[in-house]
């Protein structure tokens, strides 16, 4: 079928747009981040316990992606990049998108508590209302600084990670927070210059579509120069290694050198080649998996405390 309103008659969804409203691609670097998260914490932790918080955090980003999904139905069939997803497509009832996220995300947040504590179900039950409420329903549809602000739903990951191994909150999670904070708008940002015509199809206020690629791109580059010191923060602090501080700082200055390529003035015909907007999109996803890889091997090798 092709792309259609939510409201077409659906088909039969199966267990495969089931998984699709969980965005398996996103739900793996949420599951890498809160692992790295607490595969770095100073304390050890039971494996069965691991097992059922990563478990929880997964299960909680796909709830929050199911609830997205059910409530931008209608703006995802105006876009050629989500109009084949099960509810534009016509594949699922949007109640039943919307009743499966939210038994994902009351689900994945009881079974953090009971299994592991009620301080990260906390934070995880944050998360989630973060991401399906304040970044989808509330910014998305109404500034431009949506992705900035909403940035903060995928940076609890490390942050809940840290907590199920140690039962509270330290410096070191909170800078975990704050690298994937100011890595997400150059991130998004980066995807959302070459899919502009997209966003504005469906009248999505994105920083591109609202002030334009210049202004988007001079904004990139800031946030990238303000996330080099900040993920270079906890060598310097010494709660890391030289493992991680080394890796920080030679992926920070590749992340600014592509920044900087993509805010340079550009003619007509180069902007809509969007080459340094790709690399620079493709390289922060390495980026992120590199640098909290780079964060697992210094706590295993060095075995350096914060």
């Amino acid at each position: 079928m092709t792309a259609t309103s939510a409201s077409t008659l659906p088909l039969p969804a199966d267990w495969r747009d089931f998984l699709a409203l969980t965005k398996p691609r996103v739900m793996s670097l949420v599951i890498f981040t809160g692992l790295c998260g607490m595969l770095a914490a100073p304390t050890g932790v039971d494996p069965v316990i691991g097992f059922v918080a990563i478990l929880c955090i997964a299960v909680g980003a796909g709830g929050a992606a199911a609830l997205n999904q059910w409530w931008e139905a209608d703006l995802d069939a105006k876009m050629k990049r989500t109009a084949n997803r099960p509810l534009p497509a016509g594949r699922m009832e949007r109640s039943a998108a919307r009743d499966f996220g939210i038994a994902l995300s009351v689900g994945s947040v009881i079974v953090m508590g009971l299994g592991v504590g009620w301080l990260a179900a906390a934070i995880l039950a944050i998360s989630i209302v973060y991401y399906a409420v304040v970044y989808t329903i509330w910014l998305k549809p109404r500034t431009p600084q949506n992705i900035v602000i909403g940035g903060g739903a995928g940076a609890f990951p490390p942050m809940i990670g840290w907590i199920a191994a140690t039962g509270d909150v330290t410096l070191m999670p909170v800078l975990l927070f704050a690298i994937i904070f100011f890595w997400t708008p150059p991130h998004f940002w980066a995807l959302a210059l070459f899919v502009e015509t997209d966003y504005a199809a469906a009248g999505v206020p994105m920083m591109p579509v609202v002030a334009g690629h210049k202004s988007t791109r001079r904004q990139i580059l800031i946030y990238a120069v303000l996330l080099l010191p900040i993920a270079v923060a906890p060598f310097l602090l010494e709660l890391t290694g030289w493992i991680y501080g080394l890796s920080a700082l030679l992926l920070g200055a590749i992340f600014l050198f592509l920044s900087i390529k993509v805010a340079t003035f550009r003619t007509a015909a180069n902007d809509m080649d969007m080459a340094a907007e790709k690399r620079l999109f493709a390289f922060s996803v390495i980026y992120l998996f590199a640098l909290f890889g780079a964060l697992v091997a210094d706590r295993l090798i060095l075995g350096v405390h914060a």
